[in-house]
């Protein structure tokens, strides 16, 4: 039997119209348990005999347990750490937007099978691609919690996004549905470490969301020993894809470029990424490492100037993103489904 934020509203309607429930009341019922989390099918002023009929076709989707919760004392930032039903951790982090809003940096798959060497996600290895509900609910149960609107969703946590492409892409469907979730199309971003084939789909497809490319190096040789992503899908293929999707998405590409101490932030780095951006519009956000084992280490500031001031031959928009909640472990790069008793004791909700 499958479970209703596995579908989208419209199947839901497919599903229940031989049961006699018109897509209006389709998209009432999907309304009630994907925005509220509703635990049975009390649909006010819906008769319970359609709603009992519908109770023996969708299940409703199981709730994720909250393990923990660590909120950073520096800059609010909230990490959440889940339990699926068979046991499974992911991780997802409820970003403070200005005053007003949050954005929810949420998981695509337990672990990682990509390897980017900065990567603690990547360090814990592959597990399984995570259901569409799944991802649907970290949002769903963190918007339940927020006390400001939850406006914007990054699938930058853990896991290789098109690597669960169906899941995904279906997950930011029911995200910015108006029965679902209601989060504008374009204040969802899914991120790629390169996965070319699954690209060319996005592209294809023509979905409405943003799409992310981490870069990180501009040669083969160099992103081959940070993301090893390169050995199946080179550079040049991957830029290659890029161009026909900013043909058809019509704006400037996401590169996100994590900058490593000593590694990719010389000068010879910026030339090389104008001699492979081109004149393609892009914007390049300057992502500094976080790796908490610390055998990678950010830029200092000094270096980081030197490198930005050498991004100038680009021509285009670059941007030093900010990662926050360091001291919890929820910045870019450090999700690694680990447990903290003690805070979890002390931040509840």
């Amino acid at each position: 039997m499958p479970i209703l934020t596995d579908l989208l509203p419209e199947e839901l309607a497919t599903v229940v119209a031989p049961l006699g429930l018109t897509a209006g009341e389709a998209r009432r019922i999907y309304a009630h348990v994907a925005q509220r989390g509703g635990r049975a099918l009390d649909v006010k002023h819906m008769a319970k005999a359609k709603l009992a009929r519908v109770a023996e076709q969708v299940s409703l989707p199981p709730r994720l347990e909250v393990v923990e919760r660590r909120r950073s004392l520096v800059d609010n930032f909230t990490k959440y750490l889940f339990r699926l039903d068979d046991g499974e951790l992911v991780e997802a982090v409820r970003i403070p937007i200005f005053d007003d809003k949050y954005t929810v940096c949420i998981s695509s798959q337990a672990g990682c099978a990509l390897g980017c060497v900065f990567c603690a996600t990547g360090r814990r290895g592959f597990r399984r691609n995570l259901k569409t509900w799944e991802i649907v609910e970290q949002v769903r149960v963190v918007r339940e919690e927020a006390d400001r609107p939850v406006r914007g969703v990054v699938f930058m946590g853990m896991g290789e996004p098109l690597l669960n492409y169906d899941n995904v892409v279906k997950a930011a469907r029911i995200l910015s549905h108006s029965a679902g979730l209601a989060i504008e199309g374009r204040a969802i971003t899914i991120s790629t470490a390169g996965v070319v084939p699954a690209i060319r789909r996005y592209t294809a497809d023509r979905l409405p969301f943003r799409l992310a490319v981490s870069l990180t190096a501009a040669t083969r040789e160099k992103r081959m020993r940070l993301m090893p992503v390169e050995k199946t899908w080179s550079v040049d293929a991957l830029m290659e894809a890029v161009r026909a999707y900013q043909a058809m998405a019509d704006g400037r590409v996401m590169l996100e470029y994590v900058a490593i101490r000593g590694v990719n932030c010389g000068v010879d780095d910026a030339e090389a990424l104008k001699a492979l951006i081109g004149d393609l519009p892009v914007r390049l956000n300057l992502i500094e490492v976080n790796d908490a084992a610390g055998e990678y280490l950010p830029p200092d500031s000094d270096e980081l100037e030197r490198f930005r001031d050498a991004l100038q031959i680009l021509g285009q928009p670059v941007v030093r993103r900010y990662s926050g909640g360091k001291d919890v472990q929820a910045g870019c790069g450090m999700l690694a489904a680990t447990s903290d008793e003690a805070v979890a004791a002390r931040i509840s909700v």
